[in-house]
Order: structure tokens, then C-alpha cells, then sequence
């Protein structure tokens, strides 16, 4: 979580009305389109695999599917990223991986992700070949090439280099740091 992680704690503690007043005033209508949160986001410049992520994320977070991410979607996910238990981050990961919606992840998939997560962080550390290649030889136990979410959740938790990796790419703090100092921004200038 970094430093900024206390105060994401905290803002989530804060009255829930205080808070649904701010979610409002950053967007009246009460809800968040993907244009708005990659206008949050200032993907200008991103790359093209970078803004197909944030379209996932936005698309994992819009639990009902209908477009937007209403206040009790936005409260879920932030609580879901900050205090969610192991299973659901993972069960998380897992649905924003499986770009194609088969219930399966492979190789592709996953390299595409973990590209636009390092676009996104400039964090080009490990090439993504590598990380793919990593999470297959240890999870992949059966050699299918594609990975189901029982075969993740047991493999990520049964190798803490995995869990540790994914846990470390996965991190959205920086996403919600934007997102909230935007809102403050917002209310100072109000």
C-alpha cells in the first residue's frame, strides 16, 4: 500500500454519507463511465494494451454490467482492493485476466495484462514473457496451456512467489490515489 495506504484506510472509515456526497460531487449523475474514469486516469499517451486494461478493470468493477459504476460498485471495489481477503483478490484477478470470458486464462491473456500493468506503472522490471512463463511451470500442473480459477487461486497460494508477484503487479493503490486526489481537487476547488 506505500505511505498512502493509512489514509486510503481512513477514507474509507469516513462517514459512509460524507462520503457518498463526495462520490457525488465528482459525478452528479451518480455514476462513472469508462470515459470518465480514463479522463481520472489522464491515459493520454497510454498505450493501447494500457487502455484495454483499464476498460477490463472498469468492466470487472461494473458488477451489473450496465455501463457505469454506480456508488455501491465504487465502495465495493476500493474495499475490495484494500481490505478484500485473499480468495476474492484473487477470484478478482482471475475475472480481469480472463479477457475472453471462457472461465479460462491462458498465456496470452495473462501477457497481455501484465504489458498494459507495467505501461500503466512504468515498472518494466521482469518482461512479461518471463512472469507468464513463471506462473505456467507452477500453476499450469496439467500442461493444458490455459488456466481455470480453481487451478489459479490453488497455485497462486501454494507458491508465495506467485502470490507475491501477482500481489505486487495487482496493486491498484495508485489508481485509487489518483481517483481520490482528484476528488479532493474537486472540493477544494468548489
Amino acid at each position: 500500500m506505500g505511505g498512502y495506504g493509512s489514509s486510503l484506510d481512513d477514507i474509507l472509515e469516513e462517514d459512509m454519507h460524507h462520503w457518498y456526497n463526495k462520490f457525488m460531487k465528482e459525478s452528479p449523475s451518480g455514476l462513472i463511465t469508462l470515459f470518465e474514469l480514463k479522463t481520472m486516469l489522464d491515459m493520454n499517451g497510454m498505450t493501447e494494451e494500457a487502455s484495454s486494461y483499464v476498460d477490463q478493470v472498469f468492466f470487472t468493477f461494473d458488477m451489473d454490467g450496465d455501463g457505469y459504476i454506480d456508488f455501491v460498485e465504487y465502495i465495493a471495489a476500493i474495499s475490495l482492493l484494500l481490505k478484500g481477503e485473499i480468495n476474492q483478490k484473487l477470484k478478482w484477478y482471475f475475472k480481469l485476466f480472463d479477457q475472453d470470458g471462457n472461465g479460462k486464462i491462458d498465456k496470452d491473456e495473462l501477457e497481455t495484462i501484465f504489458k498494459a500493468i507495467q505501461d500503466i506503472t512504468r515498472d518494466y522490471q521482469i518482461p512479461p514473457e518471463e512472469i507468464v512463463t513463471l506462473v505456467y511451470e507452477k500453476i499450469d500442473v496439467h500442461g493444458e496451456g490455459e488456466l481455470t480459477l480453481e487451478e489459479f487461486i490453488e497455485g497462486a497460494r501454494e507458491h508465495l512467489d506467485i502470490m507475491q508477484m501477482l500481489t505486487q503487479m495487482m496493486d491498484l493503490t495508485n489508481v485509487l490515489e489518483i481517483i481520490i486526489k482528484g476528488q479532493k481537487q474537486i472540493e477544494k476547488s468548489d
